[in-house]
Parts: structure tokens; sequence; C-alpha cells
């Protein structure tokens, strides 16, 4: 897989563009500025984002070529975060490290999704917040982007399970038009979800 991302993300323009994700926006907009994860953070447009509004922000991808374009698009701005190169289940992070950690589009094998997924919640500190939007598997009969593989799409009960540790604030699947770049565009079938950390 890090090649298929490498040579996607080493086309001169964003393929997901350079504005956040809308839900992800709103989000952390009603929240106050700590230190924020990006798994899977690509060409770096969420983390850009959040920088730029005063989060401590550390991104991580297996991409090199997606960390480049990220950065630059940083230091366009004069930004700066931490962005790391790596496999998702080689990476690691102390825990009750993060006030957010954001999955934006960020879907996994079946096979290591509830081990990653559990892996996160122990990164959150107490009180932590986790926003996450994906594909569900209605999204299989749209042309707007996303895996193939069902078993890689989100479901509530999926998403109830693996964070049943976590109080659910927020959990609902929409139909959206998308306009994220080329390869996020047009109707599509998300799942959102927000759900936080008590203890």
């Amino acid at each position: 897989m890090r090649e298929f991302w490498n040579e996607r993300y080493s086309a001169e323009d964003y393929v997901y563009g350079t504005a956040p994700n809308t839900f992800l926006r709103k989000q952390l907009e009603c929240l106050i500025p700590g230190t924020v994860l990006f798994p899977c953070e690509g060409e770096g447009r969420n983390a850009v984002f959040a920088a730029q509004h005063g989060w401590k922000v550390k991104a991580f991808d297996a991409s090199e070529a997606g960390k480049e374009k990220a950065l630059l698009l940083a230091n366009k701005q004069g930004l700066e975060f931490t962005y790391d190169v790596s496999d998702a289940m080689d990476i690691s992070y102390p825990q009750d490290s993060f006030d957010v950690i954001a999955l934006i589009y960020a879907h996994f094998p079946e096979d290591i999704r509830q081990t990653l997924h559990h892996k996160m919640i122990s990164w959150m500190r107490p009180g932590g917040i986790l926003i996450l939007e994906a594909f569900n598997p209605l999204q299989l009969s749209n042309t707007s982007g996303g895996p193939k593989d069902a078993s890689m799409l989100y479901t509530h009960e999926m998403l109830q399970s693996d964070f049943n540790q976590l109080q659910t604030i927020l959990l609902g699947t929409e139909k959206i038009i998308l306009d994220e770049g080329t390869f996020h565009r047009g109707p599509a079938d998300v799942i959102r979800y927000v759900g936080q950390k008590l203890n």
C-alpha cells in the first residue's frame, strides 16, 4: 500500500485538496486547542488547518510523498508540526498524549482495524475526543472515492464495538456531496462519529 499512496501523492496537485474536511473543521472549532493527532494524514490538509488554529499537531502516514507535500503546504503558511512516516501498526505514542485524535477517511484492513483503534484510545488523554469521518458500505455504489472492499467500510456496529471504551457523543450516517480534490468528488455515503474518553 505504501507504493500506492506514494504514487498517488506524487502528483503535482493536492489530490484531496488543501482545504480541511468540513466535518473535522466544524468539530475542531467547538474545542479549545490542545494536542491533536492525525493518523493517515496524507498531504496534510487537516493538519495544516489545525496548526493554523493553535493546535499542537502530530501526524503520521506510510507515504513519504504525502509527508513531503504536507510539510510544503505547512511551510508556505509559516507553520510547523511533527509528521512521522510509518505504517499504522508500527507507530506508537505514549499513553495519554492527545486531546484529540482525528480519523478522516482512515480506512484499515479488517485484521488490523480493531487493534489499531484500541491503541488510539490509549493515546488519548482522559476527557479526550475522537473525531471520525469515513465511508459506510453504501459508498460501494458511488464513484466518489473510498475502498472497494466492504470490510474496510464502517458501520454503526463496528464503531460502537471498536470504541466501546468511549462515550458516544455523535454517531450517524449521512449522504453528502464531497468536494475534496480529484479523488473525493460527488455524492458519498459517510459515517460520522465523535466519542469522548472519560477516564
